[in-house]
């Protein structure tokens, strides 16, 4: 038996690796998920008290980048955005930002955001409800037009070209126009196809899009109305959830559930298998729940509210629907507690360009991690790349930092989503900081 042991934002976690050819069995209890090829230690619920920990965020000083590893620059895409939480590639290359904010929808939210105040942990501006579309016609690395593509949306997120179609993913809609490759501008009215359920706790208005790799289906992550199911079942209706529908928006469907807040999704390269990055519970303490990244299987239910990370119960829970709790999968990679891992993309060839990244990278996951607020030592606050060899996960480890100040307060940014750009490149939303980061392999 070989014992790996990792670290991951302060957080110490033992991983057993077993013989992987056995047949996966479970056996769970409050602070340990077993299985045939992996054991993970957890502390017991509780064991540190629930931190309230916002970072002060202060902006990036002039010169200051991100940091890479040895053999990537890093640079400046775009800046003066408001908000800009999700990236999305066409495929004719044009950049889309969706600029959208968080907007209080209640008591605890209100708080946060007098807590946290003017340029703190999340913007207290408005909602820009818009995506801005950039172009690099000279192939440079720099972006040469700029422009508002679709404006009064509401807390817009997931975007996807799919046929002639450009889907935009509102916090409570799905909304298709009509799209021609390289428009500039969206300027006839978009057609409701879906109706998604709103509101709710913190961060949870994301709605995020995927095509089937046949083009055939559109999946739709819908995250939980609360932190772990105290409002109630009935307001977690379609919650917690990731949708599949047909384009026309019909044939909606169940394809899992029970993640409390799936936001991340792709398919892996090799194994066309759909993952997702999950933003777990809060408030058990510094150390629980670990956000992470996930196969997702049809039908598959993965434990919100009533466990977490397999069978472990949630106290709070305790008790509630055993019949759910014994089927709950375990997740294939632990990304630490409270990180707020949302962004994801697999990295692939594609054309090859002049700025692919390494052998190494190829057919990994990068996973943009948005940082804590319930922890005492701030965790996330990066991206994090999770290689894969023959189709398999391994250990997650660090790629774009330098996010922290190191002082468990300041921070200068806080990346979220993620995406390849065809020539290789990586971009990165840092939405905060109202910029657009580019990882490009040093020539």
């Amino acid at each position: 038996m070989k014992v790996l042991s990792f670290h991951l934002t302060g957080v110490a976690m033992s991983v057993f690796l077993l013989g992987c050819n056995q047949k996966k069995e479970t056996n769970q209890t409050a602070d340990t998920v077993t299985t045939a090829d992996t054991i993970l230690t957890l502390p017991a619920p509780y064991a540190t008290e629930s931190a309230k920990n916002f970072s002060n965020v202060t902006g990036w000083p002039d010169g200051k980048t991100p940091q890479a590893p040895a053999g990537f620059a890093v640079t400046e895409f775009a800046r003066d955005l408001v908000n800009p939480r999700w990236l999305y590639v066409a495929p004719n290359g044009d950049v889309f930002v969706a600029e959208a904010n968080t907007e209080p929808k209640g008591v605890k939210d209100a708080v946060v955001n007098t807590v946290t105040g003017k340029g703190k942990s999340q913007r207290t501006e408005a909602s820009a409800n818009r995506i801005t579309l950039f172009r690099d016609t000279n192939q440079d690395g720099k972006p040469d037009q700029r422009e508002v593509f679709l404006s009064g949306l509401n807390q817009p997120f997931g975007m996807l070209v799919l046929g002639d179609g450009f889907y935009v993913a509102n916090t409570d809609a799905l909304m298709r126009y009509d799209y021609k490759p390289g428009q500039t501008k969206l300027t006839a009215s978009g057609k409701k196809i879906l109706d998604l359920p709103a509101g709710g706790y913190n961060n949870h208005w994301t709605r995020n899009l995927l095509a089937s790799p046949d083009g055939q289906k559109i999946y739709i992550s819908v995250g939980s109305a609360s932190n772990v199911g105290e409002h109630g079942p009935e307001e977690e209706i379609r919650r917690a959830n990731i949708i599949e529908i047909n384009p026309d928006g019909t044939g909606e469907h169940i394809y899992a559930s029970g993640l409390r807040n799936p936001v991340g999704m792709d398919w892996q390269p090799t194994t066309n298998k759909l993952y997702t990055a999950v933003n777990e519970r809060d408030e058990l303490g510094d150390n629980l729940v670990p956000d992470y990244l996930t196969s997702v299987k049809e039908g598959g239910f993965y434990g919100w509210p009533y466990s977490y990370y397999g069978q472990n119960i949630d106290p709070r829970r305790k008790g509630e629907r055993p019949d759910l709790v014994q089927k709950a999968i375990v997740p294939d990679v632990p990304l630490g507690s409270h990180t707020a891992s949302l962004g994801l993309t697999f990295y692939t060839e594609g054309s090859k360009g002049a700025n692919s990244f390494p052998a190494h990278y190829q057919n990994g996951a990068f996973v943009g991690q948005h940082g804590s607020w319930n922890r005492t030592q701030l965790s996330g606050y990066k991206v994090v790349f999770v290689p894969f060899q023959n189709g398999q996960p391994g250990t997650p480890e660090d790629f774009l930092t330098g996010f922290l100040a190191g002082n468990n307060k300041d921070a200068y940014g806080r990346p979220v989503g993620v995406v390849q750009l065809p020539d290789g490149a990586l971009l990165v939303a840092d939405d905060v900081s109202g910029r657009v980061w580019r990882v490009a392999a040093s020539k």
